[in-house]
């Protein structure tokens, strides 16, 4: 009688349907593989005197600019969150002034 019961509430249509059988794969988000690349490349920077973080230090603030021209995030650079927002104040401030070029390909014409 117990097993009636279960199929009462599991219904007739789940019979023979896992619960692993959802489409797509599970686990929430991207892959774990990362493929051919490998691991990525971490740069660790110190930042001894943040006074160093400023828009006229521009031989300072382009090792933190690819050369696209794209502000290397913090997971490359390895600098604190806190250092990270005073760098990227400091490239837009440089870009605005045209200390630094919005695109770094432009410096090498």
């Amino acid at each position: 009688m117990d097993q009636d019961q279960n199929q009462e509430r599991r219904g007739p249509s789940d019979e023979g349907v896992s619960q692993n059988d959802e489409g797509g794969g599970g686990g929430g988000g991207g892959g774990g593989f990362r493929g051919p690349r490998g691991p990525r490349e971490q740069r660790r920077i110190t930042i001894s005197d943040p006074g160093l973080i400023n828009y006229k230090n521009i031989e300072f603030l382009r090792q933190f600019v690819t050369d696209q021209g794209k502000i290397r995030p913090r997971r490359q650079t390895g600098i604190t969150a806190r250092h990270q927002r005073l760098i990227a104040n400091a490239v837009k401030r440089a870009r605005h002034l045209a200390l630094l070029p919005f695109d770094r390909e432009m410096d090498r014409r």
